[in-house]
C-alpha cells in the first residue's frame, strides 16, 4: 500500500542553529511532507559558517520520498530580507503554505488544523493568517476550535498567496490604518511608531510588524486556536530576535482536535486581542476595575476627583 503523504507545502526557514532545527525536523519526520521549502540565511562571519553548514546539512537527513526545493543564500540577508525574499519566492509557485522558523516547534496537529483553515477559507480574503500560537496560558478565548484576532502571530502559521501579496501592496503604497482598532492609547502610540518607521522607511530591523500592519490595513481577520500547537524554543544567547526570559518562551503544546468547530461569527475577539497586545508586544492594559470606573464615572468627575486628590496630598 503506499504510504499516504502530507500535501499541503512546508515552508522551513534555517540559518546557524543546529540544535534547534533538528528538534523541529524530528515533528516533519513524523509527518512526512510531500513537498518542502527549505530557505537558509548565509552567515554573517567565518565563526558562524560552521554552525550554518551543519545546520543546511540536516535537511540531508529526510529519508521518505519528499521534493526539496532549496533557497540557500551566501552572504547574510539578515532575518528581514531573508523572510521576505523566501515568502516571495515560496508564493511565487505555491497558493498556500505552513510557515515555520527554525525555533518553532509544533504540536503534530498543527499541520492538521492548518490544513482544515487553508482549505475552509481558501476563498475568503477577510482571512489572512492561520496562527498555531495562543497566549492565552490555558484559558479558553471561545467555546470553540479558534477565534478571530486582529494580530497576525508567526512562530508557526500558514497563509496564502492572497494574502502575502498585500503585503507588497500596502508597503508600496501605505494605506491608512483605522485607529478605532486598538483597545487603548498606549496600543495605539506603539502601533503610530511602528507605522510611521514603515513611512520613513526606517524598519530595517523586522518584518513581522510591517506583516501585522498589513492585516491591521486590510482588516485582516488572524485565527488563533483555542490551544497552544507552536512552541518557541529559540530564546537565549543565540536568538535574532528572541533573547533573555520571556513569559511566551518555551510554551507547552497541546493536541487540537479535529474536525474542528467553527465559530458562527467572523469578529475580532477583543479578549484575545488584549492578551496578545500585552504579552507580546508588552503593551500597558487598564484593568477590568479602571476600565468599569472610567464607564461609569464621566470624565469631568474623574478629573474634578484627580485634582482635589493630588491638592490634598500636596
Amino acid at each position: 500500500m503506499k504510504e499516504l503523504m502530507y500535501q499541503i507545502p512546508i515552508v522551513l526557514f534555517i540559518y546557524r542553529r543546529p540544535k534547534q532545527t533538528k528538534k523541529v525536523m524530528e515533528v516533519l519526520f513524523k509527518l512526512k511532507p510531500e513537498k518542502m521549502y527549505i530557505i537558509a540565511d548565509g552567515p554573517k562571519n567565518l565563526q558562524e559558517e560552521n554552525l550554518c553548514y551543519e545546520t543546511r546539512s540536516i535537511v540531508n537527513e529526510i529519508n521518505w520520498t519528499c521534493e526539496i526545493v532549496k533557497n540557500f543564500s551566501e552572504t547574510n540577508l539578515g532575518i528581514r530580507e531573508r523572510i521576505i525574499s523566501g515568502l516571495d519566492w515560496v508564493f511565487d509557485k505555491e497558493e498556500m503554505a505552513i510557515i515555520l522558523e527554525d525555533d518553532c516547534l509544533s504540536e503534530i496537529s498543527f499541520f492538521g488544523y492548518c490544513e482544515e483553515l487553508l482549505r475552509y477559507y481558501n476563498s475568503n480574503e477577510d482571512v489572512m493568517v492561520v496562527s498555531g500560537n495562543n497566549f492565552a496560558f490555558g484559558k479558553k478565548n471561545s467555546s470553540e476550535s479558534y477565534c478571530f484576532t486582529k494580530y497576525a502571530h508567526i512562530w508557526g502559521w500558514a497563509t496564502w498567496k492572497r494574502a502575502w501579496k498585500r503585503f507588497h501592496l500596502w508597503n508600496n503604497q501605505v494605506l491608512p490604518i483605522d485607529l478605532t482598532i486598538f483597545n487603548n492609547r498606549h496600543e495605539k502610540l506603539f502601533w503610530l511608531q511602528r507605522l510611521s518607521e514603515v513611512e520613513n522607511k526606517t524598519m530595517n530591523y523586522s518584518w513581522d510588524y510591517q506583516w501585522s500592519l498589513t492585516c491591521f490595513a486590510y482588516k485582516g481577520l488572524c485565527i488563533c486556536p483555542n490551544v497552544n500547537l507552536v512552541s518557541n524554543i529559540g530564546f537565549g544567547a543565540d536568538g535574532t530576535n528572541t533573547f533573555g526570559e520571556s513569559k511566551v518562551a518555551n510554551m507547552p503544546t497541546s493536541e487540537i482536535n479535529l474536525p474542528l468547530i467553527h465559530p458562527k461569527k467572523m469578529v475580532w475577539n477583543r479578549k484575545a486581542d488584549r492578551r496578545s497586545s500585552k504579552l507580546s508586544f508588552q503593551i500597558p492594559h487598564e484593568s477590568y476595575f479602571l476600565r468599569f470606573i472610567k464607564k461609569i464615572i464621566p470624565r469631568k468627575i474623574r478629573i474634578f476627583i484627580k485634582q482635589k486628590l493630588t491638592h490634598f496630598l500636596g
